[in-house]
């Protein structure tokens, strides 16, 4: 089974569970539990539960926001609000650095060390390579090279990250284009395969005329050659044996009769 349907069966689970509970401390609950589960990547249909969205304004808001961190944030954006947020657990903290390895691997094919380092808070390569290997490459949600030697990271696959607000109109845009872009190429290469068809009939055409004429040349030269030869066998072989003939009735006729 793909990462793919994993999360499906994990979101449908949680988007279960949350809907049928009562009471903001059995949502937090919920929440944590998400946010802590080892194989859960995406958030959004949990954001949308209606029980969830009623913890915007109330004392346990903070969970809501955190729940928003890890649907689009990364491991620097909390850092930076976790004055806060609430304190995350090892396990939380894991997940946070797989969500913002997939941003990274979704922005750039080509992710230098030392930008990783800094992204996910390692302090040295061997760290670093650990953490692609066995958190990120192995769960399966990216596939790539590590390049020791140009000091990067080669990405192959990642899974996608939930949309961010907005995003979705960008996307829409960007394949709107794109469709535009795909459209009028398509519409370059009918054009130049009719040209091509076009051409092919031509070349055709013009063969079969080179090939019309040069039989006809043929049997022309054919012909010329049938008439220059019988015109030698009745013209210039009677002229020879009239001339014997005459040649010998004159012998006859100074032989002395006896």
């Amino acid at each position: 089974m793909d990462i793919e349907e994993k999360q499906a069966e994990h979101i449908d689970h949680f988007v279960k569970q949350a809907s049928a509970i009562n009471g903001s401390s059995a949502v937090v609950n919920v929440i944590v539990e998400a946010m802590s589960h080892p194989a859960l990547f995406a958030f959004s249909e949990i954001l949308q539960v209606p029980n969830v969205l009623q913890l915007q304004g109330t004392e346990h808001s903070v969970y809501l926001d955190l729940l928003q961190m890890f649907a689009h944030g990364t491991w620097s954006g909390y850092k930076s609000n976790a004055s806060r947020l609430p304190q995350l657990t090892p396990v939380q903290v894991l997940k946070l650095k797989q969500l913002t390895m997939l941003t990274l691997a979704e922005a750039n094919k080509i992710l230098p060390y030392d930008v990783l380092m800094h992204e996910l808070d390692v302090v040295n390569v061997r760290e670093l390579e650990d953490f692609l290997i066995n958190e990120c490459m192995y769960v399966g949600i990216v596939r790539g090279k590590l390049d020791q030697q140009r000091r990067c990271f080669e990405v192959q696959f990642a899974a996608g990250r939930d949309l961010r607000p907005g995003q979705l109109g960008n996307m829409i845009h960007t394949l709107s284009d794109w469709l535009g872009t795909s459209d009028n190429l398509l519409i370059t290469i009918q054009e130049k395969i009719k040209w091509a068809d076009t051409m092919s009939e031509l070349d055709k055409k013009h063969k079969k005329e080179n090939e019309d004429r040069l039989e006809e040349a043929k049997n022309v030269l054919s012909l010329k050659a049938d008439f220059d030869f019988q015109g030698h066998g009745l013209f210039a072989e009677p002229g020879g044996v009239m001339d014997f003939d005459q040649d010998r009735r004159s012998k006859r006729r100074r032989h002395p009769m006896g």
